[in-house]
């Protein structure tokens, strides 16, 4: 499997950028941080738009930066996404396009027609960029980013312009991206909403350095590192809706490990979703609970126990099946209910929802 190796270095006045990286070749990696974390720079040194005097790039062993070698951002097959679509005013959509094709030297990766497609925008193609609303002028933004066959996307917080609703049109059309096309995308962002449902692999930086990377499932139940998505932590698990119950408006969400009912949102069977749990909206039992109203109680094993940010509160990690729930209870809690790593317990899972 292709693997990209990031090495930079990058000293400006009151920042420091400098980190190690080694990322996957498929799929979405989230660049994740607040504003001024280095994301943007990260992004910039792979482009090639800023070059680290200390650095190393390499895509499947293809190096494109080192003491010797400087790849041109022109010569690098890559396409870039930036907040703004930026679309050239005077040409169509089809116009647009072409323009992205005529740059491509690249064996295709991507049709123009399979671009056309994956974002949804064959009704527009003949129109003008002032025709065309926000969330539009971006996914033929993404397309054009895509004709030029790149061997990797690079995304800068492309929903960061737009409003709720247009985000809510976009992701739908990135959700494919990642799941249908065999190239890698690195996709910066703060929103911790589009992380919970795009990325497969998070880097999260803090005052340009690296603290923590790794796949997303496992990166969120990792009790020692700082990442939340939202208020409080929490895991995202992946699973596949399989079973609607019409009398009570629920539907069932397999993952690996168990099960959940949740509020049916009319998702079709069959279909792969992602869950979020949060570690606030789960309490822990030494027994099976009885005549309780909670719906999702899944047993499981204490795997870890470690502090969480207030001195009451610990974050209990614990295995159901294959997956990982983090649970935030009080140290009073696992002081009485005598927790500690091995040992047998009940989930109840008071919070779930579809990550969107």
């Amino acid at each position: 499997m292709a693997r990209i190796s990031a090495r930079f270095h990058v000293t400006w006045p009151g920042f420091t950028l400098d980190l190690d990286l080694d990322l996957p070749g498929r799929g979405v990696t989230a660049i994740f941080g607040q504003s001024g974390s280095g994301k943007t720079t990260l992004l910039r040194c792979i482009a090639g738009l800023e070059r680290a005097k200390r650095g190393f790039l390499s895509f499947n062993g293809e190096v494109w930066q080192d003491e010797q070698t400087f790849l041109p951002t022109h010569k690098r097959p890559l396409g870039y996404v930036f907040q703004e679509a930026s679309l050239f005013p005077h040409l169509t959509v089809m116009g647009n396009l072409r323009y992205g094709l005529t740059r491509s030297k690249e064996e295709r990766r991507v049709s123009l027609d399979q671009a056309i497609e994956l974002l949804g925008i064959g009704a527009l193609l003949e129109r003008k960029p002032e025709r065309l609303s926000g969330g539009e002028r971006q996914r033929v933004g993404i397309a054009r980013a895509l004709a030029v066959s790149p061997r990797i996307l690079l995304m800068d917080e492309p929903l960061a312009a737009l409003d709720l609703a247009r985000k809510q049109e976009i992701l739908p059309y990135l959700e494919r991206l990642r799941d249908e096309l065999e190239i890698p995308v690195l996709y910066v962002t703060h929103s911790p909403d589009e992380v919970g449902r795009l990325a497969n692999y998070l880097v999260a930086l803090e005052a340009g350095a690296v603290v923590a990377q790794g796949p997303l499932a496992e990166t969120l139940a990792r009790i020692d590192l700082p990442i939340r998505l939202g208020e409080e932590r929490g895991v995202v698990l992946e699973g596949v809706v399989a079973e609607r119950d019409e009398k009570w408006h629920l539907e069932r969400v397999e993952f690996p490990g168990g099960f959940l009912w949740m509020r049916d949102r009319g998702i079709p069977l069959g279909q792969h979703v992602r869950v979020r749990v949060p570690s606030g909206g789960i309490s822990l039992s030494r027994l099976p609970q009885q005549d309780s109203s909670i719906l999702n109680t899944l047993a499981g094993i204490v795997e870890e126990i470690g502090d969480d940010d207030h001195p009451a509160h610990s974050l209990v990690r614990v295995r159901i099946g294959e997956s990982m729930l983090l649970a935030r209870i009080t140290k009073r809690s696992v002081a009485a209910l005598d927790l500690r790593p091995g040992l047998p317990v009940w989930a109840q899972i008071k919070s779930v929802a579809v990550a969107q």
